[in-house]
């Protein structure tokens, strides 16, 4: 069974997310902080990592670098809602840090689980 990471402060969006991945038989477990979520990733072993790009105290960026600093490999998927660019940018720049897909919220619940499919097969 797949191991999943999701960092989203959006209490909401990060309950959704929960609940989709689990009902698709998925180990999931989440926080709403990046400082957190980065800690849960170097502490234990993820098969595949969804971000918030914008959040308080650690961006999704950040965590994207950090990351790809210690794995190239795992898939990272991010996600956003916008912010003062625009989040059509902010998740190019995503792409361009070291994420395999983005998406912008709201999405396609089929859509996110085939990339994730996607990147675990």
């Amino acid at each position: 069974m797949a191991r999943i990471l999701i960092i989203d402060d959006d209490e909401l969006v990060n309950g959704m997310l929960v609940q989709l991945l689990s009902n698709e038989g998925y180990e999931v477990e989440s926080t709403i902080d990046g400082n957190c979520g980065l800690k849960l990733w170097e502490t234990r072993q993820f098969d595949l990592v969804v971000t918030d790009i914008l959040m308080p105290e650690k961006e999704g960026f950040e965590i994207i670098i950090e990351i790809r600093k210690k794995n190239k490999t795992v898939p990272i998927i991010a996600i956003s809602g916008g912010g003062k660019i625009g989040p059509e940018e902010y998740l190019e720049l995503a792409k361009t840090f070291g994420a395999n897909h983005v998406f912008l919220k709201p999405f396609d619940t089929r859509s996110f689980c085939l990339a994730i499919k996607k990147c675990l097969s």
